[in-house]
């Protein structure tokens, strides 16, 4: 077969071979693509070694890969590694999949651990480890894959199959990369004068809040502390789990129209005080799965749902003079888009012009799949629907923000090392890069809708981190949210940095301190709609 024929079909078979470089590629192309037939199915691979990876009978009698970690050993973890051709692949997004079968997969220390199908791709920004999570177990042959997007400026890429950290055996066979979307074109030259924002303030400086908020909270945030911002977020009993998951849209309207009727009862108060509100969905229908992908990617009903709460929504707030803006998912994760659905770029795009056909006024905020990270950017193409803010939440490096969290370990200082790279206040710098460029590329606005380090971080550092992020964000005009205003006594600025107390702190920490210092500087005029 010939490299044109190879270019407009991508069929690959036997052993996964790359496929010849493009003059370009599009969304459907198949890039890579292995049967494990053949006796040479795993030649190019490497770290293949007869006895713990190996190929055997598999998949409807076809030849599979296996690899197996007997508990006997005391070995845990064992992989096959393929390096792929960046030349093809840089800047694209892809859908990875394969077919997977366990037999005693231990249940591993982390949920990234376990059976392991990832692309671990390495850039200047540092490394990556793409992959569906919380695979172990025992089942039969069941489809696994995730969504991928490569840097630009990748200097690596490998295909990954195996074990990590846990014993058992584990089949391998149909292995597939799909182009999901090919790398964004270069913008054209932003258009002329200043980027729309929902409003005519020079900034919006607020916090995120805790879905039940009383009255005298947010008399607390928008009066004494002259915040002039909250992001209201609808969340139902947690995040990432929440009751949501059951997938009982029933209970899930119930639910909203519960935590809806709470707002409509304080957005006179937000008027009142000259506080405006970001209607934050941060439970959306069907909640997420076991990988805390969202199931709004695996299932048409909640997609359909989404639609119909964001109509509702939107006729419900149309006019009203507190609300700024609506975000329409907090960090969306799509996993493996099921076949039919859209995908987050193509719902968000849906979703956003049936809310701008209903309000013509409010702020649409947009967040990248996934995790809304300035890294995940890379993701996403600016909608066409006019009136979009776009939004990223900043929590690098996570070793820090999250000590003590998830099973994070603790003592991780801020300015220091950590994860073996110098963090200061210029690699801050660096990591919302992504963001500025996006700004500047496209001529939008930004909008940092959580951001904070946890309390107990060693020497005072949440302060520290917390003062570089506020100036860098101050510097470029974002507008902000701090994470979180009486949520979670973790994110709080009005406890201590002992964890073992759960009092608000008798006098103002230095964090508080830090955020009134902004706060003070609000203005509530001048708003416009």
């Amino acid at each position: 077969m010939d490299t044109s024929v190879l270019c407009t079909v991508g069929l690959l078979v036997g052993a996964l071979t790359p496929l010849a470089a493009c003059a370009g590629i599009a969304r459907g192309d198949v890039v890579f693509q292995a049967d494990l037939e053949g006796p040479d199915a795993l030649k190019s691979w490497q770290n293949v070694d007869g006895k713990q990876a190996r190929l055997v009978p598999g998949h409807g009698g076809t030849q599979s890969l296996l690899v197996s970690c007997p508990a006997e050993t005391g070995k845990k973890g064992f992989n096959v590694r393929l390096p792929l051709p960046l030349d093809t692949i840089r800047g694209a997004r892809l859908r990875c999949t394969a077919l997977v079968k366990a037999e005693n997969v231990a249940k591993p220390p982390n949920p990234w651990n376990g059976i392991k199908f990832m692309l671990h791709v390495i850039s200047p920004a540092g490394p990556q480890w793409l992959q569906q999570n919380n695979i172990y177990g025992t089942f039969d042959w069941k489809p696994v894959g995730f969504m991928a997007t490569v840097p630009k400026d990748a200097t690596e890429a490998w295909l990954i199959l195996g074990l990590e950290a846990t014993t058992g055996d584990a089949w391998f066979d149909d292995i597939k990369v799909v182009v999901a979307a090919p790398p964004r074109a270069k913008p054209p030259a932003p258009p002329p004068g200043p980027p729309y924002k929902g409003h005519t303030l020079p900034r919006l400086r607020g916090a995120m809040i805790n879905t039940n908020l009383s009255e005298a909270d947010l008399r607390v945030l928008g009066g004494e502390w002259k915040a002039n911002h909250v992001r209201w977020q609808l969340c139902w009993n947690g995040f990432p789990r929440s009751p949501a998951d059951k997938g009982d849209l029933d209970a899930y309207d119930k639910w909203l129209e519960g935590v809806l009727s709470h707002v409509d009862k304080l957005l006179p108060v937000c008027e009142e005080l000259g506080v405006l509100v970001l209607v934050d969905l941060h439970t959306p229908p069907g909640g997420r799965d076991d990988a805390n992908d969202c199931r709004l990617f695996q299932e048409k009903r909640f997609q359909d749902k989404f639609l119909e709460l964001w109509d509702k929504i939107a006729r419900r707030y149309k006019g009203n003079k507190a609300v700024w803006g609506y975000d329409l998912v907090n960090e969306p994760v799509e996993g493996l888009v099921a076949e039919g659905l859209m995908d987050w770029q193509a719902l968000a795009e849906k979703t956003a012009g049936l809310v701008r056909a209903i309000d013509p006024d409010r702020a649409i905020v947009i967040e990248p799949a996934p995790w809304g990270g300035p890294d995940s950017l890379g993701n996403l193409e600016p909608l066409s629907v006019p009136g979009v803010v776009y939004s990223v939440h900043m929590y690098a490096p996570f070793q820090f923000t999250h000590q003590g969290v998830y099973n994070n370990p603790v003592g991780i200082e801020y300015p220091g090392e950590i994860a073996g790279k110098k963090w200061d206040k210029e690699q801050v710098r660096r990591a919302l890069k992504p963001a500025l460029d996006f700004q500047r590329d496209y001529g939008v606005h930004m909008y940092i809708g959580e951001f904070s380090a946890i309390r107990w971080a060693p020497n005072d550092g949440a302060c520290t981190y917390l003062r570089d992020v506020i100036d860098i964000m101050e510097e470029y005009g974002w507008d902000w949210a701090y994470h979180a205003f009486r949520e979670w006594d973790g994110w709080s600025v009005e406890h201590g940095t002992d964890k073992k107390v759960n009092a608000r702190s008798p006098t103002p920490t230095t964090r508080q301190q830090l955020l009134q210092s902004w706060f003070a500087k609000n203005e509530r005029t001048g708003t416009r709609r």
